[in-house]
């Protein structure tokens, strides 16, 4: 936005004040919908790493029950029969430990909850803003 054009220069002080003012709104308006869409964009991925600890929690309460199975099986019959349900928890298990440590991930990239990448062009903004200020120059 750092232009001058022969407008400036022959422009009174109300009409750079109101173009100013134009130009701050659109700059706002611009840094409210950055950071918007950066809040919709993490709410997503908490929201995917929330089902994915949900789901790790649903596998593991199967095989927690799987394990009681197997346990019964193990005493009831020392066949094969609590071995294949053994190896069944263990596959259980297992999926549930890789859904977790997914489903952290997920959760892990969404925080902090904050739109850094808004704050960060609002600062630049205010710094450019500024130092065209004390220039006594237009940003």
């Amino acid at each position: 936005m750092a232009h001058t054009d022969s407008r400036t220069d022959d422009a009174s002080t109300a009409e750079l004040v109101n173009r100013l003012s134009e130009q701050v709104t659109t700059l706002v308006r611009d840094e409210l919908d950055l950071a918007r869409r950066e809040m919709v964009e993490k709410g997503k991925k908490a929201g995917k790493g929330a089902g994915l600890l949900g789901g790790a929690g649903v596998v593991a309460l199967y095989g927690a029950g799987a394990l009681i199975f197997t346990a019964g099986a193990a005493l009831a019959l020392v066949v094969p029969v609590w071995a294949a349900a053994l190896v069944t928890v263990t596959v259980l298990l297992a999926a549930a430990g890789i859904a977790a440590v997914a489903g952290k991930r997920e959760v892990g990239q969404a925080m902090p909850p904050t739109p850094e990448a808004a704050i960060a062009s609002g600062r630049r903004d205010v710094n450019a803003v500024m130092i065209a200020a004390r220039r006594g120059t237009n940003p």
